[in-house]
């Protein structure tokens, strides 16, 4: 077993250095890999299908990899498209690749996975008591399916499918980021201990490297170890830097759940090859009992306008957290007064966060701060858009008067860098579930089309 694995980024549409790429080009790998999607930026992607990278990006970093699939003649596999994996992500990602292969003169057999869930088939297995919770996992009812946005997380095996049916390009839905890199690999019988944790270690391009990039790495996977080398002028690879990719994204570096199974990396070793490959040996796959897709969801929960302030004032400062509770309670009273109690003040959220206290740690500051100054992020979220905004307007200018007991007559509280300081958001999204469902088939969940392109 020799194989060679290609990672050139760590989403489709961040970049990469075209020099990196044309390293691992020359490399001579079987198979490209790449992820295109993650949860890091919150569930609008999935509530909204809108992509979190631009078409200029995206259409960019596609362009290279197509022709670089073309001078191989190897698979390219591309996951999550369009950032959540839904389906409309999967064609648009899709219908850039068409546009690439016409405008360039590429030919390739493309497959498409859909990952999308209908709330019909969530409620079936809903009912059959094989939808789980992870740990932390909301509550969650049958309803529940019918106005949020599901997808569902696959593994290496529909990958497979299109691989054996000869497909050149595969853009896929919602993908483990690790089952990208697996497929291909496992397919043709390699060590799979080995082979996921290669994965793992590649899942985010150069992110392993000194320092950590957007830009590409090569794996050569054998048959009791992996090389993993990073294909950027200046970076480098250390076996700690290796090791250290085990702990994220995940609370356990030894034991990394996957659909079918769980990595094993308890007697891994690293070893220093040169300054920019790492060797890697020992790991282990355990099969789990029964296979399990990861389910992510996410629904609209309302519109958001937003303010953003700021105080230098000491002694404003020390009165805000007990003036905020009152202003409140004033806001509830105007919105009743202002829509003639048409809109029902429990179905508006007024929100002050307070950078420079602790907002980050949320109240968990291991020791208290004393800001010289303060920023404030006020958000109004209602159950729509022209509601948020018409009462951000008297929110905010509350917000620039607040009274301060130690001043006499009216004092600026908060001053705020725009005008007018009320800037809609738009649509504001939630996560609605950290589940897997049960006792499925790797398969069954998902479906696919080819095409000759």
């Amino acid at each position: 077993m020799d194989m060679r694995i290609l990672a050139p980024t760590g989403a489709l549409g961040a970049g990469f250095d075209t020099a990196a790429l044309g390293r691992g080009v020359a490399a001579g790998p079987h198979v490209i890999a790449c992820d295109a999607g993650s949860t890091d930026s919150g569930p609008a992607a999935l509530g909204s299908g809108t992509p979190k990278l631009s078409a200029q990006a995206v259409t960019r970093d596609l362009r290279l990899l197509l022709k670089a699939r073309d001078t191989l003649q190897v698979p390219l596999i591309i996951g999550s498209c369009g950032t959540s994996g839904r389906d409309d992500g999967v064609d648009w990602v899709a219908g850039l690749a068409r546009t690439i292969a016409a405008e360039n003169n590429l030919h390739f057999k493309l497959g498409l996975i859909y990952s999308d869930q209908p709330a019909e088939r969530l409620q079936h297995l809903y009912d059959e008591g094989r939808i789980r919770p992870l740990d932390n996992a909301p509550v969650i009812e049958r309803k529940l399916f019918e106005r949020s946005h599901t997808v569902a997380m696959m593994g290496v095996e529909p990958l497979q499918e299109l691989l054996r049916d000869g497909c050149d390009v595969i853009l896929a839905g919602r993908a483990s980021d690790t089952a990208l890199f697996a497929a291909l690999p496992h397919l043709n019988g390699a060590d799979p201990g080995l082979t996921w944790h290669m994965a793992k270690t590649i899942e985010c391009g150069a992110a392993c490297a000194i320092p950590p990039g957007a830009n590409g790495l090569l794996v050569t996977l054998r048959d009791d170890h992996f090389d993993v080398t990073t294909l950027a002028d200046g970076s480098r690879l250390t076996p700690r830097s290796v090791a250290a990719h085990t702990l994220y994204e995940n609370a356990d570096p030894f034991h990394i759940a996957e659909p079918s199974g769980t990595l094993d990396t308890t007697h891994a070793t690293y070893e220093a090859v040169d300054e920019r490959t790492v060797r890697v040996r020992g790991s282990r796959y355990i099969e789990a009992d029964g296979y399990t897709n990861k389910l992510e969801g996410a629904e609209l929960v309302g519109y958001q306008t937003v303010i953003v302030g700021g105080v230098r004032d000491k002694v404003v400062i020390e009165r805000l957290p007990e003036l905020l509770p009152m202003a409140k309670k004033y806001f509830d009273t105007k919105i009743l007064d202002v829509f003639d109690g048409r809109v029902d003040p429990d179905t508006i959220d007024i929100n002050y966060r307070l950078y420079g206290t602790g907002t980050v740690l949320a109240g968990t500051e291991p020791t208290p701060l004393q800001p010289q100054e303060l920023g404030v992020l006020i958000t109004v979220t209602a159950p729509d858009q022209s509601t948020a905004h018409a009462i951000s307007t008297f929110v905010a200018h509350a917000s620039s008067h607040l009274p301060i007991p130690e001043y006499d007559g009216l004092v600026s509280t908060l001053a705020y860098p725009y005008s007018p300081p009320e800037m809609d958001r738009g649509p504001l999204y939630r996560f609605t579930l950290n589940h897997v469902a049960t006792g499925v088939t790797p398969t069954e969940l998902f479906r696919t089309t080819t095409e000759e392109v």
